[in-house]
């Protein structure tokens, strides 16, 4: 173990064992990936969110940390990820007007597509031969991580395989999201903003804020919106299909 070799520099042993370091550690890799980022251009390969987790999962890695001690030390930035989600709604306070017009059909779309993110994600996982917990996990993956690790928790699932699973989408979507809407045809910045918010959910929300205002308010409300949807939608959907998928 890197800890137990560094005998000759006790400072350093201790700030590894140290949870304290936990915010610092993930601020700092962030603002390297977010510099990397931008020094590309703001490519979507080189994903600040990718890059700064690759950053803190090797220093963990490396100082023999566990995860535990570094998600102890780093609640003031998991209680920030509410506070965020919360902020989205200033660039849809500067789209009411637009948003007034499209209610309904962004309703009945969100609708939509969170329904088809269900049955698409269970039935997939019945398919490939997945375990009744795999379901009960992923059955929420495409809504935002604290709404995801909830319904699994309600579900009896696994609230960390649902937050693993919701990041990687959400990463995915965000590097690959945009260029599959403008191949497809789909090149409005609400209908993106709409889909992106659905498919990718924070991070891809994030993504979509770089590119503009007015997508990033789109997707902060297709994501807001899926995560209602979501929550309303999987229980009584588990419930009713989940022992035939399971048997199946």
């Amino acid at each position: 173990m890197l800890v137990d070799n560094l005998a000759g520099l006790p400072e350093l042993a201790a700030l590894a064992q140290n949870a304290a370091w936990s915010v610092p550690l993930t601020v700092a890799f962030y603002l390297i990936a977010l510099w990397l980022f931008r020094r590309s251009g703001q490519s979507p390969l080189v994903n600040p969110v990718l890059l700064g987790m690759a950053g803190v999962m090797t220093t963990l890695h490396l100082t023999d940390t566990r995860y535990e001690d570094y998600f102890n030390g780093s609640q003031a930035l998991h209680f920030l990820l509410g506070t965020a989600t919360v902020a989205l709604a200033i660039p849809l306070h500067q789209q009411l007007q637009h948003l007034r017009r499209t209610a309904l059909p962004l309703i009945l779309s969100v609708g939509a597509g969170s329904l088809t993110a269900t049955l698409s994600t269970l039935f997939c996982i019945s398919w490939l031969g997945g375990s009744e917990l795999t379901m009960r996990s992923l059955a929420a993956k495409s809504t935002t991580t604290p709404v995801a690790m909830a319904i699994a928790e309600q579900l009896e699932g696994l609230p960390a395989l649902a937050a693993v699973t919701v990041i990687i989408t959400g990463i995915l979507g965000a590097i690959f999201g945009l260029g599959i809407l403008r191949l497809t045809g789909i090149v409005d910045p609400r209908a993106q903003g709409i889909a992106i918010g659905i498919a990718a959910h924070g991070i891809g929300t994030a993504r979509a804020l770089q590119v503009s205002h007015a997508l990033g308010a789109y997707a902060g409300l297709g994501m807001g919106l899926s995560a209602l949807f979501t929550a309303i939608l999987v229980p009584p959907v588990w419930y009713v299909l989940g022992p035939y998928l399971v048997t199946g």
